[in-house]
This record gives structure tokens, sequence and C-alpha cells, in this order.
């Protein structure tokens, strides 16, 4: 398998810079990682590097989360192979904004 094609939803903030709306599609090199998922998402929207993991260390940034098949992948590591349901086009790979506040 030389690529495949990844579903993937971004934060509302993340379409607007992409200038994009709803969900995207990405073809994404094997092994279709993490890292190749972002790899690929970067060179499509160039704008996006930087935003969604440090330039320098390639660290996921502190307030987005990575989600698919009800589970948070976010500490998983960036060289984790993606879920099957993600890989075959069943699920959607998630970029979560996080929710921060307090009371007021």
């Amino acid at each position: 398998m030389s690529a495949v094609t990844i579903r993937v939803e971004l934060p509302a903030h993340l379409r607007t810079l992409a200038g994009v709306s709803g969900e995207l599609v990405l073809e994404v090199a094997a092994p279709a990682t993490q890292r190749a998922l972002l790899d690929a998402l970067e060179m499509k929207f160039p704008m996006l590097r930087g935003t969604i993991r440090d330039q320098v260390t390639q660290e996921r940034r502190a307030f987005l989360r990575f989600f698919a098949c009800e589970e948070d992948l976010s500490f998983q590591g960036l060289d984790a192979l993606l879920p099957e349901p993600v890989l075959h086009g069943k699920e959607t790979f998630l970029v979560v904004g996080a929710v921060a506040g307090g009371l007021g």
C-alpha cells in the first residue's frame, strides 16, 4: 500500500485559516502514521505549519488533541499507526481544540 485516503476534521479556526469548510480528504503516504498525516496536511495547506505541531520539535500543540474511533490518540506519539477504520475511510481523524475557561 503506497498511500491511503484519510478523512480529517479540523477545528473551525484552523478551517478558516486554511480556507476550507467541512471535512478534508488527504492522500497520506504509507505507513500512515500521525506524522505522515500531519506532513500531508501541512504540504497541502502550508498556512497550517506551526499551528498543529511545533515546527522545530514536531510536538503537538498543547491546546489541540487528536481523536479517532472514540479514542484519544494525542499521546500515542507521531509514529503510531492510524487506526484501521481511519485507514479504510470508515472513521474520521479529528483534530479538536481544547476548551478552556473558568468561572466568571
